[in-house]
């Protein structure tokens, strides 16, 4: 018999935080886990749908396993589990959630599963979501870091717009009966 629920990679440096995490997503996830960057990388595979990630582990930290695996071409979901603050550096990093320990299982458990929802939506809806993941991690810290408007968290405004104005074309241009309603619309109807 074949398991065909998601597959979580946990890759914390500290085993009891492992245990514990795997603990809570075992019930819904196929789990694996990995204490080092090394062993995370060793581990990976295609069947990995979502990796939770520490930042900060001895030797290689999760921003260096994150780069290698986006290097060895995994497209896989990343959620960074740390205990690091989140600062501007997140908007280039190719995390697609950041948590912030401690963790309640509720936030950790609906965290993941918001993100593996996303499994199967189109590129461009992912780096949307992305994006605005990294938003919301940030509106609380940036403001006071860039009051010119001028810096990395305005270029990431800048590309959500970006991306949203790109899906809603996309969306016009595949539904032609969504647009000839719309021009119907702005016609008049049937007046």
């Amino acid at each position: 018999m074949t398991d065909d629920r998601p597959v979580v990679l946990v890759v914390e440096d500290e085993p009891p935080l492992v245990e514990i995490y795997s603990r809570w997503l075992e019930a819904d996830h196929e789990v694996r886990s990995a204490t080092s960057g090394e062993a995370a990388l060793s581990t990976l595979d295609d069947d990995v749908d979502l990796v939770l990630l520490d930042r900060m582990m001895p030797e290689m930290s999760g921003d260096e396993v994150l780069a290698e695996l986006r290097r060895r071409g995994f497209d896989t979901l990343v959620m960074m589990v740390t205990a690091v603050e989140p600062g501007l550096d997140i908007i280039e990093a190719g995390v697609d959630a950041y948590l912030t320990k401690p963790l309640e299982r509720d936030l950790l458990l609906s965290a993941v599963d918001r993100l593996l929802d996303r499994r199967n939506y189109s590129a461009l809806e992912r780096e949307f979501y992305r994006l605005v993941s990294k938003r919301a991690v940030l509106e609380n810290t940036t403001a006071d870091q860039e009051p010119d408007g001028e810096g990395r968290y305005a270029d990431l405004e800048r590309r959500i717009e970006t991306v949203r104005r790109e899906m809603d074309r996309q969306v016009l241009d595949s539904d032609e009966d969504f647009v000839a309603l719309v021009r119907e619309i702005e016609r008049g109807g049937d007046q």
